[in-house]
């Protein structure tokens, strides 16, 4: 484990997958603590892909490709570039084990940077090889909602009218329901993830806040940049996951071929892809 801090917040981070687990502030804790009677993990971070692909698989320069959902960064150990009081970056390379699944050499790093009450959280995808790299990676952190989800509100700065996508196993289908019509607020409803996430597209607002109806617990989440926002949490479990794509699952047509993948990002021989998103607690 990784701790950083200043007088307003502290953040605890495992080098295994890069995970935040802890953020408190005030001697409150707002990551959700990993009970795995519903969930074991808290954080992890989607890289090279997010959600599911079709089969499992992808096709590049005409070869077939295992690929596990959201990619393999939340399973890898990352080592420790540089560490301050403030601050830490995290560095996964290519290697062999994953080569044999994403034949590309790359850097990703993940930098956490804490500013006030607010850490500040950037991944950057480098290709360190000759040809064109194909990947995306978004955010998966669920937040503590002691009370019950229900307890909640989203809260949006710009009035929003959303459809989420519903999922067919790992797939994402083209049936929707209207969550949110013409409003700031989205009242969290554990009905509405029964089946399992809300998947929109084409979110106006560049951050969302999550407020309790009953306390004072806040959370605010800025990500301008990322294209697609996913909330899940587990049936009746008390959390919820706000969590910024910049890719998104296969649909049931959805081509094998990697390059030609909604939200799917090309990095250049020697570029970066890099977003960050902005966790204020309070």
């Amino acid at each position: 484990m990784v701790t950083i801090s200043n007088s307003e917040i502290c953040v605890t981070v495992a080098k295994k997958g890069a995970e935040i687990r802890s953020i408190t502030r005030g001697g409150v804790e707002y990551i959700w603590g990993r009970n795995p009677a519903f969930w074991s993990s808290c954080a992890p971070i989607m890289f090279p892909i997010c959600g599911g692909l079709r089969n499992g698989k992808y096709e590049l320069d005409g070869k077939s490709y295992d690929m596990p959902k959201h990619g393999f960064a939340k399973i890898s150990e990352f080592e420790v570039e540089k560490k301050t009081d403030t601050s830490v970056t995290f560095l996964l390379r290519d290697s062999e084990a994953t080569r044999e699944i994403y034949p590309f050499a790359f850097a990703f790093r993940v930098t956490y940077e804490i500013d006030g009450a607010s850490l500040r959280v950037t991944y950057d995808a480098q290709n360190c090889g000759d040809k064109t790299m194909y990947c995306t990676f978004g955010a998966h952190e669920a937040y503590a909602c002691p009370e019950g989800i229900e307890a909640y509100e989203l809260i949006f700065p710009e009035e929003e009218t959303l459809d989420a996508y519903a999922l067919n196993g790992d797939l994402l289908t083209d049936y929707t329901k209207r969550i949110v019509n013409n409003s700031k607020h989205l009242v969290l409803d554990d009905r509405h993830f029964v089946l399992d996430a809300l998947v929109f597209r084409g979110v106006k607002s560049n951050s969302v806040t999550l407020a309790s109806k009953v306390s004072d617990r806040r959370v605010k989440v800025e990500f301008d940049g990322f294209d697609y926002l996913v909330l899940w949490h587990k049936h009746t479990a008390p959390y919820l996951c706000i969590e910024p794509w910049c890719g998104i699952q296969d649909v049931a047509g959805s081509s094998p071929v990697l390059s030609e993948k909604e939200g799917i990002h090309a990095i250049s021989a020697g570029e970066h892809f890099a977003r960050t998103h902005i966790i204020t607690v309070g």
